[in-house]
């Protein structure tokens, strides 16, 4: 059995334009087996706004309190994942929604009591992930994760990026693939890298050439890649720029070992 692609997808470069959910469809119905894990973070943003919690980064992670864990749910988990799953199959493919949460898939411990309902992935149980794409389903990952709290399990938040990373790793994927807004990762003197080794995240990280949103994506893409799943950050907002790396087309940044 082929080993599966992890595709990354977020709200910063899906809409109108955007051909990733076309693509996904597309390889799927050539039958590549497909797993896609989204973020959302815009519209987690507007409907934090919509209740009125704060919202706050630290290292591109979101500060997630009481309040904001409720809303963080049922946005992920709910609109975003199902309306992903319904564009999905809308265009034929048999998608199938969940968040780390349902089978166990992924539990998590809590990051930093700073960051609150934020969480590191400590496990991921892939069964769920096997039985889906065995029954030829394309699984669609929402970031939400639990925690096992002494005697309660509680739901926390978990960046999109260190979910695909860690997935990947764990399926063995065939590839891991970051569809982002941005061409390619730069290095200090503002000059693209079309390759970067895990050892020099950390680097860019400390010198300030990667900030925000790109270190999570940066250690995720590390994590996979040491786990022997080569890893392309590219621009999804170029046509088909999913089909084309994976026709060996040279887009972006690749992190390989």
């Amino acid at each position: 059995m082929t080993q599966p692609l992890v595709v990354k997808v977020g709200g910063s470069t899906l809409g109108s334009h955007d051909t990733a959910l076309e693509d996904i469809a597309a390889l799927h119905a050539a039958g590549r087996r497909i797993i896609v894990v989204h973020g959302g973070g815009n519209t987690g943003t507007e409907w934090l706004k919509i209740h009125d919690i704060a919202n706050e980064f630290v290292d591109g992670l979101r500060v997630t309190n009481a309040d904001a864990i409720d809303v963080v749910t049922a946005v992920f988990a709910g609109l975003v994942n199902k309306q992903l799953v319904a564009d999905l199959r809308g265009l034929g493919a048999p998608a199938f929604g969940l968040c780390g949460v349902d089978g166990g898939l992924l539990e998590t411990r809590q990051l930093d009591q700073r960051l609150g309902f934020v969480g590191e992935v400590s496990a991921v149980d892939a069964r769920p992930l096997e039985t889906l794409l065995d029954a030829g389903y394309l699984p669609v990952i929402g970031p939400v994760g639990f925690w096992q709290d002494g005697d309660k399990t509680r739901l926390m938040n978990v960046n999109a990026d260190t979910v695909a990373g860690e997935v990947a790793a764990a399926v063995g994927a065939a590839a891991l693939v970051f569809l982002t807004d941005v061409a390619y990762v730069r290095d200090g003197s503002g000059d693209n890298l079309q390759e970067l080794r895990p050892a020099e995240v950390e680097g860019l990280i400390a010198g300030g050439a990667a900030s925000g949103g790109m270190i999570p994506k940066l250690r995720a893409g590390a994590r996979a890649a040491e786990a022997g799943v080569g890893c392309s950050i590219i621009d999804g907002r170029e046509a088909h720029a999913l089909r084309r790396v994976l026709d060996g087309v040279e887009l972006g940044t690749r992190v390989t070992v």
